[in-house]
């Protein structure tokens, strides 16, 4: 039976990146989610990810970590998405939000993050540490967290597909750097976008577990 559960359009200052808030009854927990590579919070893989985590009874923030004229600007050169600063920062304004939120300052926080936004996600639970429990990454690029990983203490999963070999390599040697509680997942069939049958039902099979175990 699906859990019960509140959905609020949020707009998150001082930039008004727009998001979307659901709190499930009982919540043990809240997951902000970071895109990357040009993706936003409509994403149909990370909201099929939030999905799931709904009914294992998380809350989930799905936001843009652009603005829209950023985003606008973003099509024709592609480097915001790069920007690892930039959306760091914008993840850490939405995590100090959610830390001031009546409905949600109760709650234990963990980042979800994919491609480029699995960087933003480490550098900003770097400079949240105790705020931030947890991190999972659905195949990304940890190694743009570049001198950041040594100082995340978040426990870590990086899932990574079996097929992406050139990303595979880049998160073994983001891992090597990383000193927190950590874990790589491979996903066997998974190419890069965790298209194939089931991979992506893997993936948010792992992330539950990952943040059930971290906010225990």
């Amino acid at each position: 039976m699906k859990l019960a559960s509140s959905e609020e359009a949020v707009r998150i200052p001082p930039d008004g990146l727009e998001g979307d808030l659901v709190i499930p009854d009982r919540a043990v927990g809240i997951v902000v989610f970071a895109h990357g590579s040009g993706s936003s919070r409509h994403s149909p893989r990370n909201r099929f990810v939030a999905n799931v985590l709904n009914d294992g009874r998380f809350a989930t923030l799905l936001l843009d970590l652009l603005t829209e004229a950023e985003e606008q600007e973003d099509l024709w050169t592609r480097e915001l998405r790069f920007d690892i600063g930039l959306l760091a920062g914008r993840l850490v304004q939405a995590t100090d939000w959610v830390c001031g939120n009546r409905s949600t300052l109760d709650l234990s926080i963990g980042y979800f993050g994919a491609t480029t936004g699995a960087a933003a996600a480490l550098v900003g639970a770097a400079e949240r540490p105790g705020v931030v429990r947890c991190v999972v990454s659905r195949g990304g690029r940890p190694d743009l967290a570049g001198p950041a990983l040594p100082d995340v203490q978040a426990a870590t999963l990086l899932i990574v597909g079996g097929r992406d070999e050139v990303v595979l390599d880049l998160n073994r040697d983001a891992f090597a750097q990383m000193r927190c509680r950590k874990q790589i997942a491979v996903v066997p069939s998974a190419s890069h976008l965790f298209e194939e049958q089931g991979a992506l039902e893997e993936v948010s099979t792992l992330a539950v577990g990952w943040f059930s175990e971290t906010f225990a």
